[in-house]
């Protein structure tokens, strides 16, 4: 079986596609794009009518939004280690974390990066940008803090949240007005970590 993931660089379909690569399941790309006022592919669009990535499909069904895939994925592929198990102490954590990632992190990023979704106007989206760079300081921050000094996100084993954060982090543009890397010395510490796996040099390298 192989899945097929609608993709674009700098965007969240990168951190499915090095999760679809340690979990070793076969997988094709479908370029797409998120640039606002360009076309989608159909199919893409029936199951997403947002428009977004990452999109995955697979022999009996398809799915959006990231952390949802990143937790169908990790559950359909136990054996790659990559979340823990439903009855595991860790499991409420990973899955806080995911959601934390997507429903805080990830909007801090599009208030940014898309402040015309928060803006009633467009001589309103500068705040907008404004408001996005400092909740990016202030949830790195809680996510530097939750790791502390543990090795990776759940502590001594590398997981789909340390996967999910280095991508997060790939979307930091200081000359933007977002904080520096250096800020978050435990986040930065797990993404140098992470940096080094075969998975993500393939996809980011």
């Amino acid at each position: 079986m192989t899945y097929q993931l609608y993709y674009a660089d700098r965007t969240a379909s990168m951190g499915i596609r090095v999760l679809l690569e340690e979990i070793g399941a076969p997988y094709e790309l479908i370029p797409t794009t998120t640039r606002r006022g360009q076309p989608r592919p159909t199919e893409q669009l029936k199951i997403n009518p947002n428009g977004w990535i990452p999109v995955l499909i697979w022999e009996d069904g398809a799915m959006y939004e990231c952390a949802a895939i990143t937790i169908f994925l990790c559950d359909r592929h136990q054996n790659a280690n990559l979340a823990p198990a439903p009855n595991s102490p860790l499991r409420g954590i990973f899955l806080q974390t995911l959601v934390y990632f997507s429903s805080s992190v990830q909007t801090a990023f599009q208030q940014d990066y898309h402040p015309y979704r928060f803006a009633d106007k467009v001589e309103d989206e500068p705040g907008s940008q404004r408001r996005g760079h400092r909740r990016l300081m202030e949830t790195l921050h809680i996510i530097d803090n939750q790791i502390d000094n543990k090795k990776w996100i759940l502590g001594k084993t590398f997981s789909a949240a340390d996967i999910y954060l280095y991508m997060l982090t790939t979307w930091l543009e200081p000359s933007r007005g977002h904080p520096k890397l250096s800020n978050f010395p435990n986040v930065k510490r797990v993404i140098k970590q992470a940096s080094t796996r075969s998975s993500i040099k393939l996809v980011y390298g």
